[in-house]
């Protein structure tokens, strides 16, 4: 494996106010002047240090994320992730949409490949480098990290780019299983996004499909 070089090394998280990204900085403070009370900032990865599973989604929704400051937590995807976590037992309590739902993960970090929510849910190919160095962070200091899952395409290639691999090498498909040099398993699926599930590219059984996968792998 060709080591991937972290300026950023041992900085997995992002201070809420990072500027490392000027349209993604502007999108924020614009957000921040129309709905002062949300949380308006980096979205912290959500879970244990001691997971062996790590979930990498794509970006903080506007109204999600980018409103409760947890990933995942306040829109449609967040339902089906969360609700598909506890089914696996990967997650506890009771999912209610908010920071202070008393809802814990088991044995499972949730976190994004870029920590600041973009405008139409898009980041821009410089922004998804630029926060590169803070995943790259993350999946090392998971000490126990077994498994990762990548919802999407960008969230897929954003995981091999921290490993320093090339994507030829490793072809994103829903359900796939990647071995990757380092020893962990990367398994892929389609974003677990409302406008998936509407089309029906992506069915709730098929995304319990991957998760049976994970918890088969773990077993071992």
């Amino acid at each position: 494996m060709r080591e991937a070089v972290n300026p950023l090394r041992g900085v997995a998280e992002p201070e809420r106010d990072c500027r490392r990204c000027p349209r993604l900085v502007e999108y924020r403070d614009a957000n921040r002047s129309i709905e002062p009370e949300w949380f308006n900032g980096a979205v912290p990865s959500f879970g244990s240090h001691a997971s062996r599973l790590l979930i990498v989604g794509l970006a903080p929704g506007r109204g999600g994320a980018n409103r409760t400051g947890r990933p995942f937590t306040g829109d449609y995807s967040g339902d089906l992730l969360y609700q598909t976590l506890t089914d696996f037992e990967f997650a506890r309590g009771t999912y209610g949409a908010r920071i202070d739902d008393g809802f814990k993960l088991v044995d499972c970090m949730v976190t994004n490949a870029v920590r600041c929510a973009p405008p139409e849910n898009k980041p821009t190919t410089a922004e998804i480098k630029e926060c590169r160095p803070f995943l790259m962070a993350r999946i090392q200091e998971l000490p126990k990290l077994r498994v990762i899952l990548a919802l999407g395409r960008i969230a897929h290639d954003q995981v091999l780019a921290a490993h320093g691999l090339k994507k030829s090498s490793f072809v994103f498909g829903h359900a796939h299983r990647h071995e990757l040099p380092a020893g962990t398993i990367l398994f892929d699926s389609y974003h677990c996004s409302r406008y998936n599930t509407n089309t029906g590219r992506l069915t709730a059984q098929m995304f319990e499909a991957v998760f049976k996968d994970i918890r088969a792998e773990l077993a071992r």
